[in-house]
């Protein structure tokens, strides 16, 4: 079935309450859009007209309806002194943090996203690619939010231990990695690009949701506010199990809250809906990568019966980003069941068709 609206003009009308052609869908193309035009993923670091190509030549492939210039976490981190590994064909990981000991905090400062790391080279991406398709697809680029960045500067492990020993310290990282995320955001805005925020080290899955929100929520908030004054609106993604924190998350001022395979989404619906938009869930590794073409289709369906009618709209997506290696034939098959069973009035027709045949 063809589209009747570009993904700008279906996201405009979802957000005014009109009527769209169908649901919008985003299977979280990263680094696999490398494979779209036949290169490796480490030839992508540093190079804003490989990643704007990958990502652009994606998108006019499987027609999803947003672009992410995103290649991996660590990119701010690094930028502030992160040391980060390339494989040569696989997601980039992180292999150091910026500091061993609190004491050397005062020796960071905030990334000039401008200037430092693989930053400049993702806002030229972004730059491109909204030159290029803007008109017809949102572009959005990924901040790694302040606590997560955090992380990155210091540690995992050791960041959690500093929660209960030096929660100042943590507080201390965390301004740092605001700032970065500040002028980051801020510089994705002088691009014509929207930043969409990703903090998975703030999952449940990880700290709890008194943690949460004495650590992670107060940076998201402001970063949010920021967003907000210069008129764009923000969707948040948080790794693993998130439910205890979906109010939070919504305080924090996330008008769209993208929502892990962990999750139930009509838990999710019931209790948030009211609030947010959601985006989710369809499981990345069980499903798109290493499920069939009937797998695809059936998880589309029951995300689409469990939060079609979310009373601030749902966007059919992966639980997160994509492997690298997912088949292609499965992404199409997900554009195409959200083709088949996301349109209006179609999609009642067929989903009630469904509930009758079992």
């Amino acid at each position: 079935m063809l589209d009747q609206m570009t993904a700008v003009e279906r996201f405009q009308a979802l957000a005014k309450g009109e009527p769209i052609d169908r649901l919008p869908c985003v299977p979280i193309v990263g680094n696999g859009a490398a494979r779209v035009i036949g290169v490796k993923i480490s030839s992508l670091r540093g190079n804003g007209n490989l990643i704007a190509k990958a990502q652009i030549e994606s998108y006019k492939f499987f027609k999803y309806d947003i672009i992410r210039i995103f290649t991996d976490l660590y990119q701010q981190a690094e930028a502030m002194g992160a040391v980060v590994y390339y494989p040569e064909d696989e997601t980039a990981y992180l292999l150091a943090p910026a500091i061993k000991d609190l004491s050397e905090i005062d020796r960071l400062e905030p990334a000039d996203p401008c200037r430092d790391g693989n930053l400049p080279a993702h806002l030229e991406a972004m730059k491109i690619a909204v030159a290029e398709v803007g008109n017809e697809v949102p572009v959005t680029g990924a901040v790694t939010g302040p606590f997560t960045t955090a992380s990155f500067l210091r540690g995992a492990d050791e960041l959690i231990r500093d929660m209960y020993r030096a929660p100042e310290a943590v507080h201390r990282l965390c301004e740092l990695s605001l700032e970065t995320a500040l002028r980051y955001a801020r510089a994705m805005l002088d691009a014509g690009c929207a930043p969409s925020l990703t903090d998975p080290m703030g999952s449940s899955t990880v700290i709890s949701p008194r943690q949460f929100q004495q650590f992670a929520a107060p940076y998201l908030k402001r970063l949010i506010d920021y967003i907000h004054s210069q008129g764009k609106a923000v969707t948040l993604h948080i790794c693993g199990k998130t439910n205890k924190i979906w109010e939070a998350m919504a305080d924090a001022g996330a008008d769209c809250l993208s929502l892990d395979n962990e999750i139930d989404l009509k838990e999710a619906k019931n209790k948030i809906g009211r609030r947010v938009r959601l985006m989710g869930n369809v499981r990345p590794s069980e499903v798109m990568l290493e499920g069939t073409v009937r797998d695809v289709e059936a998880a589309v369906k029951k995300c689409i019966r469990e939060a079609y009618d979310n009373p601030k709209g749902y966007v059919v997506a992966s639980g997160c980003s994509l492997p690298a290696e997912t088949p292609f034939v499965n992404i199409s098959a997900m554009m195409s069941a959200v083709r088949t069973y996301g349109r209006f009035p179609l999609m009642l027709e067929k989903l009630e068709e469904e509930v009758k045949n079992g």
